[in-house]
């Protein structure tokens, strides 16, 4: 019966609402007053013939403050502290009245004192009934919806315990935090239980918990990865709130609610850029970018448009992908009321005179090179069209930026570019050979980027893992030792402009990628956060099941990011430079032109043995596990391997 009268409440128009908290408050305040004299005199107060001015004067001034302070426009589901302080002040405000009346003796004898306990009776009773009707018809989730525990008491668990008990999908039920000023305490009527209570878990199951929302958006990854690492070993579902500058800026509200983020997991806390860096060579240029439309060429875009160069080329071979990246960049660009010239270009980087009339047309100054076949299978079944691209595309890029006289050429490469066993890595490794033999013969500034996994990207396994988790499993892991180096775009294309700014000509840059992950722990991280178990033979009644699949064409269980041990550090701490050996400009220039005739004569075998002439190390057979795990040896966060 009391949920039908909630329900219709709460359908019923506002200004129905607001007339039954004016009705409420005016029999309030006149009981408050009777309820004080009676206090007052020690007996039941009976004398209204003499004070019925009072009963009448005290309403008729503080309803209108009330309802001038807001009151009456407060939503009562979501009454909190700031509805508090407005009845306080608007009660302090009516014991005043009744202080004046009494002052001015009007009524004649009523005892002075009484203002005190009125305000602290009305003040009570009014507060009382505000938190009551919270309770009744903001309680819809009391009744039903999902019992789950809030880790983080602090103002971002309290707003997201209102905004659970405004819907009807979940029920906050206690807080989880390791503040010893709120553990066991009560915060917004929750109990605040430790985190490192060894009967937690236990207390949690018994409460009827299924899910832990991580509301701690502003505390740094380390710290999350450690929340993460506790809660990943109890049975319940964990999703996080928005980050707090993504709440801050409207990006997201705090009650969407996520799964819990692959680089929360890393625990790797970005440094800080240098935005002098970031602009020194975007701002006021004019830059190119080829694979625009892919996973690190569109964050390329999107932040180089954010710096505001004079003109932005977006070059790309795929017409979808193009007009994607092109609705992005102009979005922002009208967002920050920018006046750059953004040019969409479709093409092929190996289309050289394409390519070049691009860069004269718009005097292109900078070019950030990401255009490439970068998927492993994929380039190992077509290993011709991988070489045309990666190779001779990237000659075809270079010798235009050459040619036409533009100041600085970034090369984004990758770690499957140290001592391959895949034609994909085998075919960027000799289009960084391309740019370090040309960089000494030309004013242009040659450089390249090199850097391991981003999370995100397209192919990324991560993506796949939830989607498998979310399916029922199993979840497929290629091998149980494989590892990977993980980074997020955003912060990878950051350091590849940086490290591009910081070049004088030839450098190949390496990223700290940080401690490498193993993936199959990985795998367990993510079913056991979804509140989820593995399915294996120590647990045959778990959830979702892992099966290795086995190690694809030219996989390896490790990449690596430098060929030889010779690093040395930047003045970027994340940023740290190689020496790597390179090839003479004649002896490169006849591996390319019988490398080109075997791509025309469409001769697989002949190119794949051009590639092992031309790029050290590179082993097509897929390498015994052995050949690797004893031969790794750590350098700052990077792994250089070498073989016998």
């Amino acid at each position: 019966m009391l949920r039908k009268v909630v329900n219709l409440v709460n359908k019923a128009p506002r200004s129905f609402k607001k007339g039954i908290m004016v009705a409420t408050d005016l029999f309030l305040i006149p009981f408050s007053l009777w309820f004080s004299l009676s206090l007052r005199l020690g007996e039941f107060y009976t004398d209204f013939r003499s004070t019925m001015f009072l009963f009448v004067a005290v309403p008729f001034f503080t309803i209108p403050i009330f309802a001038r302070m807001g009151l009456y426009r407060a939503v009562m589901r979501y009454v909190g502290r700031a509805a508090v302080q407005q009845i306080f002040t608007g009660v302090v405000i009516s014991a005043g009245i009744v202080l004046v009346l009494t002052l001015a003796n009007w009524p004649n004898g009523l005892p002075r004192s009484v203002f005190a306990i009125y305000g602290f009776v009305a003040f009570t009773l009014i507060g009382a009934t505000r938190l009551l009707a919270r309770a009744i018809f903001g309680g819809r989730g009391e009744w039903r919806g999902k019992r789950v525990a809030v880790y983080g008491a602090g103002e971002s668990g309290r707003q997201l315990v209102s905004l659970l008990r405004a819907g009807h999908e979940y029920r906050p039920v206690l807080f989880v935090d390791d503040s010893p000023e709120l553990v066991n305490r009560e915060v917004e009527g929750l109990r605040v239980h430790n985190p490192g209570d060894p009967g937690l878990e236990t207390h949690l199951t018994r409460s009827g918990v299924v899910a832990v929302f991580l509301a701690m958006p502003a505390v740094t990854r380390t710290v999350k990865r450690r929340i993460l690492k506790r809660l990943e070993e109890m049975p319940f579902h964990v999703y996080t709130v928005p980050r707090l500058n993504e709440i801050v800026s409207g990006a997201a509200p705090i009650n969407q609610l996520r799964e819990v983020a692959v680089e929360d997991l890393l625990g790797r806390d970005p440094v800080p850029p240098d935005e002098l860096l970031l602009r020194r060579y975007i701002s006021g240029h004019s830059v190119m970018v080829t694979g625009a439309g892919g996973s690190i060429g569109s964050e390329l875009c999107r932040q180089i448009i954010a710096r505001a160069p004079a003109t932005l080329v977006l070059y790309d071979q795929s017409e979808y992908a193009l007009f994607s990246i092109d609705s992005v960049v102009n979005r922002i660009a009208q967002e920050l009321n920018l006046d750059t010239r953004i040019v969409s270009v479709l093409g092929s980087v190996c289309d050289s005179a394409n390519v070049e009339r691009t860069m004269i047309e718009h005097r292109i100054t900078t070019v950030y090179h990401a255009a490439a076949y970068k998927h492993v299978p994929l380039v190992e079944h077509n290993p011709l069209s991988g070489v045309v691209n990666n190779v001779f595309g990237t000659r075809a890029v270079a010798d235009a930026a050459k040619n036409v006289g533009v100041e600085r050429f970034v090369f984004v490469s990758t770690d499957k570019a140290v001592r391959p066993t895949n034609v994909m890595g085998a075919s960027k490794r000799l289009g960084e050979l391309v740019l370090q033999a040309l960089a000494p013969l030309s004013k242009t500034v040659f450089c390249i980027v090199r850097f391991g996994n981003v999370l995100g990207s397209s192919g990324s396994v991560l993506p796949l893992f939830r989607q498998q988790i979310a399916s029922g499993g199993p979840v497929t892991v290629t091998h149980p030792d494989i590892i990977r180096y993980f980074m997020t775009i955003p912060e990878s294309v950051e350091l590849v402009i940086q490290a591009g700014a910081m070049a004088g000509g030839g450098e190949v840059f390496v990223l700290d990628m940080g401690e490498p992950v193993k993936i199959y722990d990985l795998a367990k991280q993510l079913i056991h956060l979804s509140g989820l178990e593995v399915k294996d033979e120590n647990n045959p009644d778990g959830d979702i099941e892992i099966v290795f699949t086995g190690l694809r064409s030219g996989e390896k269980l490790y990449e690596e990011l430098l060929i030889g041990g010779d690093v040395s550090g930047t003045e970027h701490p994340k940023i740290l430079q190689a020496q790597e050996d390179m090839l003479s400009p004649e002896l490169l220039s006849r591996i390319l032109a019988r490398l080109e005739t075997a791509v025309a004569s469409n001769d697989v075998e002949s190119a794949r043995a051009l590639l092992a002439e031309a790029v050290a190390g590179y082993r097509p057979s897929q390498l015994a596990d052995d050949d690797w795990s004893d031969n790794i040896v750590s350098v700052g966060g990077l792994t250089s391997g070498y073989t016998h």
